[in-house]
């Protein structure tokens, strides 16, 4: 884990910089890769037990096309501005509105953020909703699985619903009878 140890900072305004080698990311992840070092830059803003973390996280991920399932690369260059507060010993009770604060607020414990799993949130975020190596990817044959962007394949492409047959059968010129 990456820690970011809070019982060291003792100024309200501390600057943090520190490049971390994408081998640390691991390469398990099913939606992406760290394929390039992973730069990481904040200024910490301390006010008692709350912190609050402005900067930027960079690196090059890569991921694959939902098309044709070839991996391609994309920059990742995020904005990062959280608040952090120790985390609640109780569990509050009842339910509570979701206030705007929350969706930017995290949470500590034992004095430490987690600053892989700050980055690795950050990476998430910046994925596309549907990736695609290139717009005009052309995608797998659903017939035989072959790259259409690479090869042409022989695979009759027309599909019809078979729950127009029926219709299909109407429109037979061959059925019409006098």
């Amino acid at each position: 884990m990456l820690l970011l140890n809070l019982a060291r900072i003792r100024t309200p305004h501390e600057r943090f910089d520190k490049v971390y080698e994408q081998s640390v990311f691991g390469a398990d992840r099913d939606a992406f890769t760290v394929v390039e070092p992973v730069t990481l830059g904040f200024d910490l803003y301390k006010d008692k037990d709350l912190f609050r973390l402005v900067g930027r996280v960079q690196s090059m991920l890569e991921i694959p096309c939902s098309r044709c399932l070839e991996p391609f690369r994309i920059p990742v260059d995020a904005p990062v501005d959280l608040r952090y507060r120790p985390r609640p010993t109780h569990s509050a009770e009842g339910e509570r509105e979701v206030q705007e604060d929350d969706f930017s607020t995290a949470f500590y414990d034992n004095d430490a953020i987690d600053l892989g799993l700050l980055m690795s949130e950050q990476f998430y975020l910046a994925l596309p909703m549907k990736p695609l190596c290139t717009e005009g990817c052309r995608g797998l044959c659903s017939q035989c699985g072959i790259n259409l962007n690479r090869e042409r394949c022989s695979c009759i492409s027309e599909w019809e619903d078979p729950r127009f047959a029926a219709l299909k059968a109407l429109q037979n010129p061959s059925r019409h009878e006098h």
